[in-house]
């Protein structure tokens, strides 16, 4: 089987799985890195004396370079092959967490930080993409579903497996086993998992895009950490000019990593909207819970990781039939209902202070937040990859994955400064409990945005776009 022939998988078969397990071991370690470190910052700010400005970085410079390069890595994939990016990309995570766990101060951790989130951008699209492009389209709902569920499941457990590992040995370890996992994911992608590209690419790649990108991300995010001075002014300026300069490059780029036409498509614009707002909810409410419950409720770094279950285990449980649900009924009521449920889930959670009750003020919103999660998570992936040409599958992945990570990117790097937060007030239990209410309350309103914006945008059925 050459590259360019079309593969078609079924589920339920052994090549079948396999793609999946690779897909899954992959960017589940992205997620796995993208929760774990909020459960580690507390620690990692004392151990290596860190401000909250570099606590931000540390959470932050992953996000950048990732979100900013992913684009990148899903065109590469569609050129070279998604499975052999998708390796290289296994193998650069790993190298630059072992760099995470041996980092002697904060300043080495973000640059290591910036390293792993290039590595993200290869691996993360080449993992759905190898879904879409190795299995039967009417396989494809149920594949994207059982990803979505395991690959959320990772990202779940991400705090606890930190727990764990912070109260036993160290934070260093959330990063180093990331190398065991890496090399069963190698193993298995070498042996099953059939290259897939885009026959139509060329070879040419948009370097400079992804400079732009890179630039316009940075100079943003800096701006909404420091939140004030001339340094901040001159970084948000460069980062705004660098965004209006990588629209029009991708405009005239004739091999853009970002083709400007998918945005034509309506429902692939307001997907990748909604994407932006979730995301960004998401993100936050992950950084200030796991900072309340150990800061402000007194818990330690396993306590805090446990108290995420209720998410996890929706997850494991539902994520599958939360495919098959949107696949039956369409995408708009789940992308419409899912985001409106979490966002009763994170009210059910603005209680959590110093005499925190587990069962009454965190378990109850985590649940409901949990099944929100359920019912949106999959039926926007294949939302979204069903309304761009299947041979752009790597670019459309990589898009929405970007607007996903930049969407957390810029609500963790901004909510802090707009309540209140600066210095080493992160470890102030009086000064985080006054900010943690307005945090979550804009979370919430976050996700009631993106439900409203699902409704009123999302078709009740979405046909799959075909290759021009």
């Amino acid at each position: 089987m050459t590259p360019s022939q079309p593969v078609a998988l079924r589920m339920g078969t052994t090549s079948g799985r396999a793609v999946i397990a690779a897909a899954v071991l992959g960017s589940g370690m992205t997620w796995l890195d993208g929760s774990v470190v909020n459960v580690a910052l507390r620690t990692i700010g004392e151990d290596l004396d860190a401000s909250l400005a570099q606590l931000q970085w540390i959470n932050n410079g992953y996000l950048v370079s990732l979100a900013s390069l992913i684009l990148l890595g899903g065109s590469l994939g569609d050129r070279l092959g998604r499975r052999k990016v998708f390796i290289l990309g296994t193998v650069w995570f790993a190298s630059a967490s072992l760099l995470c766990g041996l980092a002697p101060n904060a300043e080495t951790l973000i640059v290591a930080r910036l390293l792993q989130g290039v590595g993200g951008a290869l691996l993360t699209p080449g993992s759905l993409a190898m879904i879409q492009g190795a299995f039967a389209a009417d396989d494809r709902g149920r594949a994207i579903g059982a990803w979505s569920g395991l690959g959320g499941v990772a990202a779940a457990i991400g705090p606890f497996v930190g727990g764990v590992l912070i109260d036993n040995a160290s934070w260093r370890w959330i990063f180093l086993i990331n190398l065991p996992l890496a090399v069963a994911t190698v193993l298995i992608a070498r042996r099953w998992v059939p290259e897939t590209r885009d026959p139509t690419a060329s070879g040419h790649f948009d370097v400079m895009g992804a400079a732009l990108a890179s630039l316009a991300l940075g100079g943003i995010t800096y701006a909404l950490i420091d939140g004030r001075g001339v340094g901040a002014l001159w970084a948000g300026a460069a980062g705004v000019i660098a965004a209006v300069a990588f629209l029009v490059l991708e405009r005239l780029e004739p091999q853009p990593m970002m083709p400007l036409g998918l945005y034509r498509d309506r429902t692939f614009s307001a997907s990748n909207a909604m994407t932006f707002l979730v995301y960004a909810a998401l993100g936050a409410m992950s950084f200030f819970l796991v900072l309340q419950l150990q800061t402000v409720g007194g818990y330690q770094a396993l306590e805090a990781g446990v108290a995420t279950l209720p998410i996890t285990i929706s997850m494991l449980l539902l994520a599958a039939k939360g495919g098959e649900l949107g696949s039956r009924i369409g995408p708009r009521i789940p992308m419409t209902v899912g985001p409106l449920v979490m966002a009763v889930g994170l009210l059910l959670v603005l209680g959590v202070d110093e005499d925190v009750n587990y069962w009454l003020e965190v378990f109850p919103g985590l649940t409901v937040f949990g099944l929100g999660l359920v019912l949106m998570v999959a039926p926007l992936t294949a939302t979204v990859l069903a309304a761009a040409p299947g041979d752009k599958a790597g670019i459309a992945s990589g898009i929405n994955n970007a607007i996903a990570r930049a969407g957390s990117l810029m609500a963790v790097a901004a909510l802090p400064t707009a309540v209140g937060l600066s210095g080493s007030e992160y470890a102030d239990p009086a000064a985080l409990d006054a900010a943690y209410p307005t945090a979550i309350l804009a979370c919430s309103a976050l996700l009631a945005l993106g439900g409203v914006l699902s409704w009123l945008t999302i078709p009740s059925r979405v046909a799959e776009a075909t290759t021009p």
